[in-house]
Formats: structure tokens, C-alpha cells, sequence
């Protein structure tokens, strides 16, 4: 008997290709490899190299810029303009100054840049008072993009842009003033703004409260997207958070940089006939959010939309301006019409 040397028959549905689909949990390992240690690596290199920080405070004079920044770092980090007894010169235009610490925590540093802008506000005439503002913010970028587009660039660039900026508003507990709404609605474009109300221990809490929905009110109206911007929020997570830090903003703060004693332990605060003015207290003011905000949870965040948002909107306008055509022998310049004149 002859046997045939045919393989034996395989139903039609055992012939197809094997696809594995994806798991929902990801690759399943067998045994410890030691992906998590990548993240120590990162953590070992910050420490190392450290990262830099920018920060711009803007508001009329005798705010407590200075103090809040102090407070926020708890360190002598702000511009002081004046010697003790000496009366502070304010300045005819805002002239922005800037002072750069190198601040240590626990084996971390962070290369810390205030900006400050007295003058700002402080004159009778303040049209067009934003420009030196905006000037200095794009110098930033400008400064950041010729280094990122040189052929043999360094491996790190040095980062002297704004990532946020503080907006200082004054105590009046009414509605917001049209140089806040205009300040704000053209640097909102720019740069991360984060509006406060300064000196809030000169109102009361019903007071508080209403100057706050105003104000909320107000950046509705006028289509003011403050930070952190509702439009950048990817994760569902994320937008939980930023929702309630949304409804908090803008924060109502109080700086001090001199600390007390208080039922035993050394606060910082500000010393009143009534009692102190705990700083750190949430009870008292909304500082800790404020910090919590620049330092603790969204520091990395205000660099990220900085870099992606920001300075790419920047870039790309740069770029287009760059790759325009140059002028024509017959026609002259761009811009220009054959005599010479504006189109």
C-alpha cells in the first residue's frame, strides 16, 4: 500500500497569519529588568547640571513684590531699590531689572532669575507703559532661537525666558482697572501670567470674595486666558487640578519675610495690634496655593507651555518673517510699491 506524502489537510481558519493584539496592561516581563532606575538617572543628572527658573513680577509700587518674592524662595532673591532711611526713587518709565541667586535644596539647584519692572503703572500717563514689558519678554526668545539655530550650538542652552509672570492687583475691591484688563490680555499672548490680589489682610473676607468673582468675571468678559490655561490641559488628571486652581485664581496673597512667635513655633507673617498674619496659614491668605502653584506642582509645567507654546509661536513667526522674499530690483522693497510708497 502506497502512503501519500501529502500533508495531512489543515482547516482553512488554522492557515491564517497568528496576530498578537496588544495587551492593555503593556508587554507582560517574565523577570526584573530595571526600567524604573531610569528615572533615578534623570534625578542623579538635575542634581548635577540643576535647572534654571525665570520669574517676572509686575505691579504698581508698595505691592510687596519684593517681599512676596522673598517669601515665596524664603530667601533675599528680590531687587531692593533703596537703602534702610532712604526714600525709594521711582523711576519715570519702567525700567525692568533683574537679579539672578543660585538657590540649594537638598543637593538641588535651581538657577533663579526675578525680574522686576518698577515704574510700571506708576505714572499719571500709563499708555503704552506694557511695551518695555513685551520688548524684554521677546529679547528672551530672540535670544533663546539665535542659539538654537547655530550650525555648532552648545549642548545646553542657556534659558533666560520668561516662564511666568506674577501680575500684581491692587486692593481696591472693585472692578478691574483697564490697565490690568490691557496688560494682561497682551502679555497672556506671550507669556504665563498669574494674577494676584496683593496686600488681601486690607480686606475683609466678604470683600475678598467679591473683588475675586469680579475679577473672574472680568477675564471672561474680556477673554483673558490666564495660567494655567484651560486649552493646554491633555490629561484628565490635570484638568481636575487646574479646574480647582482655577476657581482659587486669582489667589489672594500676603507677603512677609520677617518671621514671629507663635504658640511656640517660628512663622513667617506680618505683625498687626490684632495678632499675626500668618503667612503659611491658609486660613489667613492664599500664599501656600501660590506657591504650591510656581514651585511644587506646576514649576515644569510653566517651562513646558513655555517652550511648546510660547517661544514655538515665537519661532515660527520668526522663521516666516526670515523666509520672505527679498526685495525685488524692478519693484523695491517688500512692503513697498514701485515709487516707493505703502501699498
Amino acid at each position: 500500500m502506497e502512503r501519500s506524502m501529502e500533508p495531512p489537510a489543515v482547516p482553512e481558519e488554522e492557515m491564517m497569519p497568528l496576530s498578537v493584539a496588544p495587551s492593555p496592561a503593556g508587554c507582560q516581563l517574565f523577570g526584573y529588568v530595571g526600567i524604573e532606575a531610569v528615572l533615578d538617572q534623570m534625578k542623579i543628572k538635575t542634581m548635577k547640571t540643576g535647572f534654571e527658573f525665570n520669574i517676572m513680577v509686575v505691579g504698581q509700587s508698595g505691592l510687596g513684590k519684593s517681599t512676596m518674592v522673598n517669601t515665596l524662595f524664603k530667601s533675599k532673591v528680590s531687587r531692593k531699590a533703596s537703602q534702610p532711611g532712604q526714600e525709594e526713587h521711582i523711576p519715570k518709565t519702567v525700567q525692568l531689572q533683574s537679579v539672578t541667586h543660585v538657590i540649594e535644596e537638598k543637593g538641588v539647584k535651581m538657577k533663579l532669575t526675578v525680574t522686576d519692572t518698577p515704574g510700571f503703572g506708576d505714572q499719571i500717563n500709563n499708555e503704552n507703559c506694557w511695551d518695555p514689558i513685551i520688548k524684554y519678554i521677546n529679547e528672551q526668545y530672540e535670544r533663546y532661537l539665535r542659539e538654537e539655530i547655530l550650525i555648532t550650538r552648545k549642548r545646553k542652552i542657556p534659558d533666560t525666558r520668561v516662564h511666568g509672570c506674577v501680575y500684581f492687583i491692587p486692593p481696591t475691591g472693585h472692578w478691574l482697572r483697564p490697565l490690568d484688563l490691557e496688560f494682561m490680555r497682551r502679555l497672556s499672548k506671550i507669556v504665563n501670567v498669574v494674577p494676584v490680589i496683593a496686600k488681601a489682610d486690607t480686606l475683609t473676607l466678604d470683600e475678598r470674595a467679591e473683588f475675586k468673582q469680579r475679577i473672574q468675571e472680568d477675564l471672561k468678559t474680556h477673554a483673558i486666558s490666564v495660567y494655567p490655561q484651560e486649552d493646554f490641559d491633555q490629561d484628565p488628571d490635570d484638568r481636575v487640578l487646574n479646574d480647582l486652581i482655577r476657581e482659587k485664581i486669582p489667589f489672594a496673597v500676603v507677603g512677609a519675610d520677617q518671621e514671629h512667635q507663635v504658640n511656640g513655633k517660628r512663622v513667617l507673617g506680618r505683625k498687626t495690634k490684632w495678632g499675626i498674619i500668618e503667612v503659611e496659614n491658609p486660613a489667613h491668605c492664599e500664599f501656600p496655593l501660590l506657591r504650591d502653584l510656581l514651585i511644587r506642582s506646576h514649576l515644569q509645567d510653566l517651562k513646558d507651555i513655555t517652550h511648546n507654546v510660547h517661544y514655538e509661536s515665537y519661532r515660527v513667526r520668526r522663521l516666516n518673517e526670515s523666509n520672505r522674499p527679498g526685495p525685488s530690483p524692478h519693484n523695491g522693497p517688500p512692503g513697498k510699491g514701485g515709487d516707493g510708497s505703502d501699498l
